[in-house]
């Protein structure tokens, strides 16, 4: 598994970079190998130059246990991420353009997601967290929300999303990019328009019954709850709930099976 772990790792740094969404060392990429152990790709290397040997494996304190590459600065917060959700299996961080973008503006067009593949797929919210550094204020400020959604627009930075596969991570992160090009084209025709409010719960019924990710089990807790843009999410400073991971979230489908679900729940709502 870990042999199969470190080919879907590199063919995703890869991924991003042909798709212009890092830029020089940007980026980073983890996945939870078992309870003490997560690989990564290594600081201070484009994501087109990962590759076998300078991949590295790292605990839950970041401290490197195999690999000669030195930890990148973030991994302190994907292993909040990792630690806040048992569920899930990888994280994603990139700076796709049209969303790092949107984060840089402060400006929360897409923290409501408008297509109804969006909700099923992410959820009700995609908050912008404030600016932080590397550190402490960054860890803080992601486990806030690591709970409650799959994917975060940092403000003035880019985005993170996250998934019980790195294939399920990455999809999220595009997905956020798709949701952000769209909104920002439609601003020079008013701007995009938000879902009926009716439709809302059912999408996120759907997502339950899906299996898609650990917050869509409280998915219908806070969907309703105001979203301040590059400010912490409302949702973040409620008590968090100790419901376990749903069972159906440990078979994460796969893009094809994710993609059939979607359409089949979409068009037993509509219909």
């Amino acid at each position: 598994m870990s042999r199969q772990h470190r080919s879907e790792i590199i063919k995703t740094a890869h991924k991003l970079d042909a798709r212009a969404w890092v830029a020089n060392h940007d980026g980073n990429i983890s996945i939870r190998l078992g309870d003490n152990r997560f690989l990564a790709t290594p600081t201070a290397t484009a994501k087109a130059d990962v590759c076998e040997k300078n991949l590295i494996e790292v605990d839950r304190a970041g401290k490197r246990t195999a690999g000669t590459a030195r930890p990148f600065s973030e991994i302190a917060m994907h292993l909040a991420v990792f630690a806040e959700r048992p569920d899930v299996g990888a994280v994603v961080h990139a700076h796709p353009p049209y969303a790092t973008a949107i984060a840089c503006s402060g400006s929360g067009i897409i923290e409501r997601p408008f297509l109804a593949e969006a909700i099923v797929s992410i959820g009700p919210l995609i908050p912008t967290l404030p600016f932080a550094a590397p550190g402490a204020a960054s860890v803080k400020t992601i486990t806030q929300s690591a709970k409650q959604v799959d994917c975060v627009l940092l403000a003035n930075h880019g985005v993170f999303s996250w998934g019980a596969t790195l294939e399920l991570a990455y999809l999220r992160m595009e997905l956020v990019e798709h949701l952000a090009r769209i909104a920002t084209l439609a601003q020079a025709t008013g701007g995009v328009q938000p879902l009926p409010e009716s439709i809302i719960d059912p999408l996120l019924g759907s997502r339950a019954k899906a299996g898609l990710g650990h917050a869509a089990d409280r998915a219908m807790d806070f969907a309703n709850r105001p979203v301040i843009a590059c400010a912490p999410a409302p949702h973040s400073r409620t008590p968090i709930l100790s419901r376990k991971p749903s069972q159906s979230s440990a078979a994460t489908p796969s893009s094809e099976q994710l993609a059939a679900i979607i359409k089949e729940e979409i068009a037993k709502l509509l219909s």
